[in-house]
């Protein structure tokens, strides 16, 4: 069996993204026209990953539920990761209140809200006057079963594989049938989730080209300080909080960073974290059963 480090270098799909990352910076730089046309190519690479989230999303959950005997055990873990995110959101929103009132990256702008277009924002207002809470947890149920599939809506996708993860524990013999062709199916999709990832590379060199060909390197440039204090941000919320996490769960965090780092550059060539999530929930479910 091949391991990575026998593998030649070319053949390591992060060197690969990193590769086509700066080959889109060049061409998007001095072919701007060009780099505007490739952009298909990164929303391309985002709609067949999005195409795979729900199915994925499906089988992991429904199995992982229907295969615990014990569903009192299910409520508890549902409790503790709640009690846990919000804990965690708590300390990342103060991490961030913290470094912007330090480092104030805005403030070089010299932007008057006074002569800000207020219709900019104004359907983000009037949506959230007309959504509340009843509207929104409404909207958690779909119109149909397959509905919240076809559609792709997450919270539609939980509902509907969490009703029938416990539906399947109460089925005995035939549940256990039915949670077995759900997890052969969850197999079928990663595996076309892994043909698709190798086309991460096409993906990242189209959108890196659209954005520097479109934005061009001076734009970005000017806002360097901006994306700096967010990354900046960002690494102290990871080391210091989940470092910390990580550190009492028994598990360094920087290892952790080294084990992910193709999915970190994914994201980083198409700016978009979807792309990466069913691969993630792979990795996750490997890491639990061989460990870092």
């Amino acid at each position: 069996m091949t391991t990575a480090s026998s593998r030649p270098w070319y053949s390591i799909l992060y060197i690969q993204v990193l590769i086509a990352i700066a080959l889109g910076i060049v061409l998007g730089h001095y072919f701007p026209d060009t780099g505007k046309a490739l952009k298909p190519l990164g929303d391309g690479f985002i709609a067949l990953i999005k195409m795979m989230i729900a199915p994925v999303i499906f089988c992991t959950v429904v199995h992982g539920i229907g295969s615990m005997s014990d569903l009192g055990k299910v409520g508890r873990i549902g409790v503790k990761t709640l009690f846990y995110f919000e804990a965690v959101s708590t300390l990342a929103l103060a991490i961030g209140l913290i470094v912007g009132e330090i480092i104030q990256p805005g403030k070089g702008f010299n932007i008057d809200p006074a002569t800000l277009d207020p219709k900019l924002v104004a359907s983000y207002v009037n949506r959230a006057k007309e959504e509340g809470m009843v509207a929104h947890l409404m909207a958690i149920i779909p119109d149909s079963f397959f509905g919240a599939l076809a559609r792709g809506d997450l919270l539609q996708v939980l509902l509907v594989s969490i009703l029938s993860g416990f539906a399947i524990t109460r089925l005995g013999a035939v549940g256990k049938k039915i949670n077995s062709a759900i997890e052969m199916a969850g197999k079928m999709f990663f595996r076309i989730i892994a043909i698709i990832v190798r086309a991460a590379p096409i993906g990242a060199f189209g959108a890196m080209a659209f954005t520097i060909g479109a934005y061009g390197l001076d734009s970005l440039i000017n806002l360097a300080w901006l994306v700096a204090t967010f990354y900046l941000t960002s690494m102290l919320f990871v080391l210091i909080v989940l470092g910390t996490i990580a550190y009492l769960s028994g598990f360094s965090i920087i290892r952790f960073i080294a084990y992910i780092k193709d999915e970190l550059l994914i994201v980083l060539g198409t700016s978009s974290s979807e792309t990466v999530l069913p691969h993630m929930i792979q990795k996750m479910e490997r890491l639990v059963h061989h460990g870092l």
